[in-house]
């Protein structure tokens, strides 16, 4: 009778355990989402302001409360991973840093205690779950906010599309916050129907259409571009994985010329190219934003203006800006930008570390292990990347996609051989 019923004791209790792990890790990604929430405050108010802004930093409670819980079973683990991530964690150090000599200290310190939640997050994702699992995780919370948009607009579009009709903006606040989540459904969708066995097929055809849908109804040139470069790394990395001994390596050598050229092509003939189509050749009001950011860059290159200062309301020159510019620019519009903002050329230097390290961590685990799915988290850390030329993304204290990328950061430093 003992021998028959402690076993079995300890088994359900694993087995509820680990189900709270999945629902725990997927209502924090949900929050982090930026999906609904967002949303329903700003219908009601009429905007986001500072008052909705602090209720919706409310919800970070439940997040850290999850990741705390579920993290403290996990201590030496999570020594382990931060060990072999070094770089991006010290990133977030340096966040907390930085309100030392940041323009906003408060400001600075809050972001940066949102931002370690998050990557302790992305810690235990990386801990505590596999490839496969991690890829049916994000597809799922993703791929219920992309049908939840596309039946938003079809019930109520008076909410779900933008004020000026220019796209669907679905459950999100913005049609380029839709576009960036079908972006990475995309790319999980790819991940879907290459998985080994052919069991989540179907789940990435449905996934792909929606992504698909979403991506054409909001209209973001971005989310489009990101999506494209997407398939293209993701057919690199299926021939990568096929390719042996020198083959491989060619293969290499003739991907970095193309991409060589690429950048080569679009620094030479981007600007007569979008003339010729009549599209706006300033890159929807990118090119001037970047010219007044490189001069604030330049006051302050080597230590920045604290993590999340310079966008903030205390910061003058955000409406110097705005006034020049006539619109109100969230970010930089460009991640390498932003982190040369907040914490100047370490930070930057830091960053291009930490992907540099991911990158080729990422490549070596799949050429060694091609069916175990490290596919997509190869091409999400490509297409952040492309992202980050006309967005900021990169440690973004709650977002979805940054949080992706630091979870695959840390996967690639957990599993890859040293």
């Amino acid at each position: 009778m003992p021998a028959n019923g402690r076993p079995a004791r300890r088994h359900a209790v694993r087995l509820s355990w680990r189900a709270l792990e999945w629902w725990g890790v997927a209502i924090a990604l949900f929050l982090l989402s930026g999906a609904v929430f967002p949303l329903l405050l700003m219908v009601q108010s009429g905007s986001l302001g500072d008052s909705e802004r602090g209720v919706l930093r409310l919800l970070q409670i439940p997040v850290i409360a999850i990741t705390v819980i579920l993290l403290g079973r996990h201590l030496g683990a999570l020594l382990l991973a931060i060990r072999r991530t070094l770089p991006m964690f010290m990133l977030a150090l340096l966040a907390f840093t930085s309100t030392f000599w940041s323009i906003a200290p408060s400001i600075t310190l809050r972001r940066a205690i949102a931002l370690m939640a998050a990557m302790l997050l992305a810690y235990l994702l990386a801990i505590r779950f596999t490839p496969r699992q991690l890829l049916v995780l994000f597809s799922s919370i993703l791929g219920a906010c992309l049908g939840l948009s596309l039946i938003a607009g079809m019930l109520a579009p008076q909410i779900a599309f933008m004020p000026d009709d220019t796209g669907l903006r679905g459950i999100y606040t913005h049609k380029n916050v839709l576009g960036w989540a079908a972006s990475l459904a995309f790319i999980l969708a790819l991940g879907l129907m290459a998985d080994a066995g052919g069991r989540l097929f179907r789940r990435g055809v449905a996934l792909l259409l929606a992504s698909i849908a979403c991506l054409v109804l909001s209209q973001s040139s971005t989310s489009l571009l990101a999506a494209i470069t997407g398939l293209t790394l993701f057919g690199f990395y299926t021939l990568l994985q096929r390719k042996r001994g020198l083959a491989r390596a060619l293969l290499v050598l003739v991907a970095l010329q193309l991409a060589a050229l690429c950048l080569l092509f679009l620094g030479e003939f981007l600007v007569p190219v979008l003339e010729s189509l009549g599209r706006d050749t300033t890159l929807t009001g990118r090119v001037p934003l970047w010219h007044l950011v490189d001069g604030y860059i330049g006051q302050r290159p080597w230590q920045g203006y604290g993590y999340g200062a310079f966008w903030s309301a205390a910061n003058p020159a955000k409406y110097v800006i705005e006034e020049t510019l006539q619109w109100i620019p969230p970010h930089a519009h460009n991640g390498y930008r932003d982190m040369l903002l907040n914490f100047g050329v370490p930070g930057l230097v830091l960053l291009m570390l930490t992907i540099a390290r991911a990158i080729r961590r990422g490549g070596v685990l799949l050429c060694a292990q091609p069916e175990a799915g490290w596919a997509w988290m190869n091409v999400s850390i490509g297409v952040m990347v492309v992202l980050n030329l006309s967005e900021s993304n990169f440690l973004a204290q709650n977002d979805i996609q940054s949080l992706m990328m630091m979870t695959v950061i840390a996967m690639f430093g957990l599993r890859a051989p040293r």
